[in-house]
């Protein structure tokens, strides 16, 4: 093909391009060259330029996490066991903050501390502040007992 005839093409193709490419119909969430008999009611005619239409990927039903290579009995023990050491070092330091805190809540009663006597709202927002971070500390330390529920008993009475 010489050069005036592919330049021919390519402004045809420009002026004229419907012509490249036949009706395209949606009906629903497909998109269709042809309707079908009865469901012409479902379509509508695609008028604003070409449709490109990428079909899914789709995954094998065979591949699921179960197929992997399985850690040895021995393996996993050493890992649940170490993972419930850090569990109960966590919940330890996290009682420890929490009687921390509620020592100085006192119960929504905390001391007032400097120009908190003076300025009440300051002592307000202090106290305020203590709250959520008693709530958020408890709400931590119940996380963490269920977390170690799961494990079940010591895993040194286990086998």
């Amino acid at each position: 093909m010489n050069r005036p005839s592919i330049l021919l093409a390519l402004a045809a193709s420009a002026i004229f391009p419907a012509a490249a490419q036949d009706r395209i119909y949606r009906c629903g969430n497909e998109y269709t060259n042809v309707v079908v008999p009865g469901q012409e009611s479902k379509c509508t005619l695609i008028t604003t330029g070409n449709v490109t239409v990428v079909p899914a990927t789709r995954v094998p039903a065979n591949t699921t996490r179960s197929n992997g290579p399985r850690p040895d009995a021995a393996a996993q023990r050493a890992k649940d066991s170490e993972a419930r050491t850090i569990l109960e070092t966590e919940l330890r330091k996290a009682e420890a903050q929490l009687a921390s805190l509620q020592q100085e809540y006192k119960q929504g009663e905390p001391e007032r501390q400097g120009d908190e006597t003076r300025n009440y709202q300051k002592y307000l927002d202090r106290k305020a502040e203590l709250k959520a971070k008693v709530e958020r500390t408890e709400a931590d330390v119940a996380s963490l007992r269920r977390e170690l529920s799961r494990f079940g008993p010591s895993l040194a009475a286990s086998p």
